[in-house]
């Protein structure tokens, strides 16, 4: 087998079998093929497309190119959600122990944030204590225990997902629908989890702009999981504007303990409701309706407090910050910004926000960046509210005074204002299984 007649088949729009594409992973992996073949494999794929088969199997032999995760011992009922990237997105902090306190197994590995969009793990890491280092020994003792963990991924998970992303990023093949479905449900196959549900932003603060493409994405995902053997499910949401109020990383934790504890914004409790209910009903093979109605109860009752508060201090995390969140670190320094004229508030540009709370040192912009974990956003008003001139719009923090000034006109630059109500946009567009 050679890896030019294997480019040369997929240039010309021939399907590939499962032993040419585990030759090209292997390869790839372990350096016999070099870059120069690899880009011009993805390429191929890019202007060729491939098959629901050639997807699965592709998103198969990059799962199994490194560790990976066994959680048979904890049977079918072990559950993962992954979130495409949004801003304000801390759906984990709530989904997990609602999940958890029903029955699931939610062992779970997450990322941290680049960009406009945050990271589970740089949230969880404000709470005093809370390691998301576990050992494979620790993470399963947990997971025994409460179960639910979460930590950050290991150094070899899916390692052939990391050298075939940094090859697409500089020769223009990100964009391609099986080579991002299988780059994203790769990981969620190593990592384990008997049913993966999907929350598919789509919007302008997400990776996918259009519903179209958010709906693709989350067919082929979709079907990549389902063929691999797993339950698998997606929810198509609305990132036009932030989830939620709060943006930045403690800020984010204090939204979720709100949810949690009966309060909270709307939009954010439904999204999470929402994607625990498909979890739910995966997991358990119960309808869904009677699965909303766990969910709901788990969150009203107070169960999944009792349960995220166990999840935090068994992980190290000082729960007396979790009963009060004043203990939270605050930012040293506020800003409000107030609206300049009178009407309704029509657009809010998602991604811009997010760049704005990235100013204020919320988030990085390269990798090795240090975060400020109490500064972020608080959106006192958002698309379809009604302002009248000077009503305070948001308030910003941050511990750098200076960042205020640039920040603000990010912010105020993502703003749309009109004379009318605008049209509700749905917040949940569609569910696909």
């Amino acid at each position: 087998m050679r890896m030019y007649d294997i480019i040369k088949k997929k240039r010309d729009g021939g399907e590939l079998s499962q032993k040419e594409i585990e030759f090209f992973i292997r390869g790839y992996v372990d350096g016999s093929v070099p870059d120069y073949q690899a880009s011009a494999f993805c390429m191929a794929v890019f202007f060729t497309g491939m098959t629901e088969k050639e997807t699965a199997d592709l998103t198969a032999a990059m799962a199994e190119s490194g560790d990976t995760i066994d959680l048979s011992r904890f049977g079918t009922l072990t559950a993962d959600k992954h979130s495409t990237g949004g801003v304000g997105d801390k759906t984990t902090l709530i989904v997990a122990p609602i999940c958890a306190s029903l029955g699931c197994v939610m062992a779970k590995m997450s990322g941290r944030g680049l960009g406009h969009t945050g990271g589970t793990i740089d949230k969880l890491e404000s709470i005093e204590g809370f390691n998301t280092a576990l050992s494979p020994q620790e993470f399963f003792e947990q997971v025994e225990k409460t179960g639910l963990a979460v930590v950050g991924q290991t150094g070899n998970l899916t390692p052939a997902d990391k050298k075939l992303y940094a090859l697409r990023d500089v020769t223009a093949t990100v964009d391609s629908m099986p080579l991002i479905a299988s780059s994203i449900m790769s990981k969620k196959l190593a990592a384990g989890a008997h049913t993966i549900v999907l929350d598919v932003k789509c919007g302008s603060g997400a990776f996918m702009k259009t519903r179209e493409d958010a709906e693709k994405l989350a067919i082929e995902m979709v079907k990549i999981g389902n063929n691999c053997g797993r339950n698998t499910a997606a929810v198509i949401s609305n990132m036009d504007r932030p989830l939620g109020r709060n943006i930045g990383n403690s800020l984010e934790v204090i939204e979720a303990i709100e949810i949690l504890t009966g309060k909270g914004p709307d939009d954010l409790k439904e999204v999470c409701l929402t994607l625990a209910t498909q979890i739910l009903s995966l997991s358990k093979n119960i309808p869904e309706t009677e699965s909303r109605k766990l969910t709901e109860n788990a969150l009203a009752s107070g169960k999944a407090f009792e349960k995220f508060k166990e999840w935090i201090s068994s992980q190290g995390g000082n729960t007396a910050w979790i009963d009060n969140t004043d203990l939270f670190p605050k930012a040293l320094f506020s800003y409000e910004i107030k609206a300049d004229k009178d009407g309704y508030i029509s657009k809010i540009d998602a991604e811009a926000i997010g760049i704005a709370a990235v100013i204020l040192g919320a988030g990085r912009e390269k990798k090795d960046d240090t975060i400020d974990m109490s500064a972020g956003i608080i959106l006192n008003k958002k698309t379809g509210d009604k302002v009248s001139k000077g009503d305070v719009i948001a308030t910003l923090y941050s511990c750098n005074q200076k960042a205020f000034d640039s920040a603000e006109k990010q912010f105020m630059g993502s703003l749309e204002f009109s004379k009318n109500e605008p049209n509700k946009e749905p917040l949940i567009y569609k569910v696909i299984k």
